[in-house]
């Protein structure tokens, strides 16, 4: 797929999801199957209960693959940036972390996100959290402002990540962390799959191999570059997936085959640092 139409593909799918018309983007741990689907998934993919249940009702739609927030390690008064920050499910809970004296940003490309997100801010009073509509490959954020970065399932659809790495080094400010969950492969995808609509909105033809998105973090500059943690996609959900479904249906895979793809992709939460100027 041509990138100037990647990201209109996953615009538009997204834009989907956020108005209620579709769902599920999650490797980590894909059951799809219960009556809050959302809920469901944060809670497969390391989200508690008090989480789940801290946050507005709306915005845990179930698109991430990890949870990022439990491993940042936030302080109270910090600048938070989550790069694709969805109905602002993440952003909520770096809200509570950071406090009053804090603040938390989420930038998201598409508008339909950001309108839910917004809404959810204004229902439930959250003075400290900002809605910002752009790209997270050119992120309207200022140099040197932010304590961290956090994003989720989100930079595996970006064309250019090391664009988006690259960003996100530029806006945090020297001691800055990066903290991030996201899919990457263990071996290549077939080209039917890297080729395919639906496997791009469910965050799997635009990931690439694990030592290469580790390189891309570390050849941008940051320093203590580590995989704090990394889970399978399990075999026995992709049943029961609608993305997995719908990748299997339009393209015609049999499922003994379809298993097969699971092993080639995992999920990781990734660390790392901007050296500060005088290192």
């Amino acid at each position: 797929m041509k990138k100037e139409k990647i990201k209109k593909v996953v615009r538009d799918g997204y834009a989907k999801i956020a108005t209620g018309n579709s769902s599920c983007c999650v490797l980590g741990n894909p059951c799809c199957g219960s009556a809050d689907l959302g809920q469901d998934i944060s809670k497969k993919i390391g989200y508690t209960e008090e989480e789940i249940t801290a946050v507005p009702e709306g915005a845990s739609l179930g698109l991430g693959c990890g949870n990022p927030v439990a491993l940042a390690s936030l302080k109270e008064g910090e600048i938070v940036l989550d790069l694709g920050s969805g109905a602002g499910f993440d952003c909520f809970l770096a809200a509570k972390r950071v406090g009053k004296n804090g603040r938390v940003i989420g930038v998201d490309m598409t508008p339909e996100m950001i309108k839910k997100a917004g809404e959810n801010a204004r229902k439930n009073n959250y003075r400290n959290v900002e809605f910002r509509l752009g790209d997270i490959e050119n992120i309207p954020v200022g140099d040197s402002s932010v304590d961290l970065v956090i994003s989720n399932c989100v930079i595996n659809l970006a064309p250019y990540k090391r664009r988006v790495f690259m960003e996100a080094f530029r806006v945090l400010k020297p001691g800055g962390r990066l903290m991030i969950s996201d899919i990457v492969l263990l071996k290549e995808l077939p080209n039917l799959i890297q080729n395919s609509i639906e496997a791009y909105i469910g965050c799997i033809s635009g990931a690439i191999m694990r030592d290469e998105y580790i390189g891309t973090i570390k050849a941008v500059g940051f320093q203590e570059v580590r995989i704090i943690d990394e889970a399978f996609f399990h075999v026995e959900c992709i049943a029961s997936d609608p993305t997995a479904k719908a990748i299997i249906e339009n393209l015609k895979i049999p499922l003994g085959k379809a298993r097969e793809f699971t092993s080639l992709i995992t999920s990781i939460k990734v660390y790392g640092v901007k050296p500060n100027e005088t290192t």
